[in-house]
């Protein structure tokens, strides 16, 4: 499915009316990441999982991009589909970055919070100076090599060395994102807001899900931002890097569901 407004189009996948579970995904993927969250969860929730711009078959715009323009179009999702009930707002790694932002900008649209793979601070200078060595090397040379020198560090050795379906799954899903979204994110990500600040003042219940061993953001950074947030409780998954929705996929979305309240079973299903 696709919405037009403005002068973008965003593709998404909703799972039908029920309570909205709003999914934002991880640089840079789309919302094909979540595949294993749709088999699982579809029937007892509602997901829209948005591709952002620039992002699997959503337009891509000319960069740079900001935080602000990225959630405002998610935002704009929601208003298409008449969605003005507050929703849960699970983002993992970038998609964390937006789910920060969308609680800054939309207080009043957020009913709870689901962070996973993320850090509450923003870029340090050498995080910035790495930003925009990335972007030089899209520029330059495309997508792939962006691609392939990610893959290693998304996920653990041992699916590395033993899935090579899940492996390539990722590897093709970054393969497919526009060198424009791409860099756009590099530039909203590089330049966002340091949301540090506002974790003791979030008051809506929160849930962090973090890889054991993930290897971008370690798992110091989930404990303290769990620690901060008045409401929140933390999940750190085994055998998982910085997918675990993908490696993890079964204590990921039983998480998902504890903390939504959701009555589940234990039938689970795989790419």
């Amino acid at each position: 499915m696709s919405d037009t407004y403005d002068d973008f189009t965003m593709s998404y996948m909703d799972s039908c009316d029920r309570t909205p579970l709003l999914m934002l995904h991880a640089f840079p993927l789309d919302s094909s990441m979540w595949e294993l969250q749709f088999q699982d969860m579809q029937d007892v929730t509602r997901l829209i999982a948005p591709d952002l711009r620039g992002h699997g078959v959503s337009n891509a715009t000319e960069p740079p991009y900001s935080m602000t323009q990225l959630v405002d179009d998610c935002a704009g999702l929601l208003d298409n589909l008449g969605i003005h009930v507050p929703v849960i707002v699970c983002g993992l790694s970038m998609g964390g970055y937006l789910a920060f932002e969308f609680y800054r900008r939309y207080p009043e649209r957020v009913a709870g919070l689901i962070l996973a793979s993320t850090r509450a601070s923003a870029d340090s200078e050498a995080g910035k100076k790495g930003r925009d060595e990335m972007i030089t090397a899209v520029a330059e040379q495309g997508v792939k090599q962006i691609a392939d020198a990610m893959l290693p560090r998304l996920l653990s050795p041992q699916t590395l060395a033993e899935d090579d379906e899940l492996t390539e799954y990722v590897h093709d899903i970054m393969l497919h994102t526009s060198p424009k979204g791409v860099i756009g994110a590099l530039h909203a990500m590089k330049n966002r807001p340091d949301s540090t600040p506002m974790l003791a003042n979030i008051d809506v219940p929160t849930l962090v899900i973090h890889g054991e061993n993930d290897q971008l953001i370690p798992v110091s950074e989930a404990k303290a931002m769990a620690n901060t947030i008045p409401n929140a409780e933390l999940v750190i998954l085994p055998n998982a890097a910085h997918l675990p929705n993908l490696e993890q996929p079964e204590p990921f979305n039983d998480a998902i569901m504890d903390f939504m309240g959701i009555t589940h079973g234990n039938d689970h299903h795989h790419i």
